[in-house]
């Protein structure tokens, strides 16, 4: 795996074939897809998103915003991704997001019950952090 600065093409190539369960628990936190490419697109257009890359190809998208000294995630992502090869990925790309936001706390939200969601998490380094209203809020400290 691979990654770039994100552009409006990626954003399209990963919403084209958008993993069902991303969409699931966009529409759980009551979002549509649009909302959701809204918020990536500004994201992007400040430089504050990444392309997953399999074999040159996106797959995934991360983009972050700060928020009172912590960097808060969106994630999309192909069906494809979701692997062991991807989360060991993601446990070392997750910290060079975490540097360019000034080694703030990252916080990510699941809207997901899948029980594999919350192993990724704490696989990646994330601990949970406060769960209400249906979602959890999982936090990786400074590096």
């Amino acid at each position: 795996m691979d990654y770039r600065t994100a552009t409006t093409a990626d954003l399209t190539a990963v919403f084209q074939d958008l993993s069902r369960r991303m969409a699931e628990e966009y529409t759980t936190a009551g979002l549509n897809i649009d909302e959701v490419k809204d918020e990536f697109m500004m994201g992007l257009k400040e430089g504050r998103g990444h392309t997953l890359l399999e074999n040159g190809q996106p797959v995934a998208l991360i983009a972050w915003r700060e928020v009172d000294h912590v960097a808060e995630t969106a994630f999309a992502a192909h069906e494809s991704f979701f692997s062991r090869s991807s989360v060991r990925f993601c446990k070392k790309h997750i910290r060079r997001i975490q540097a360019i936001c000034g080694n703030t706390p990252i916080h990510s939200y699941s809207w997901s019950d899948r029980p594999e969601v919350i192993k990724w998490f704490h696989i990646l380094g994330f601990k949970e952090l406060e769960r209400a209203n249906g979602f959890i809020v999982f936090e990786l400290d400074p590096a």
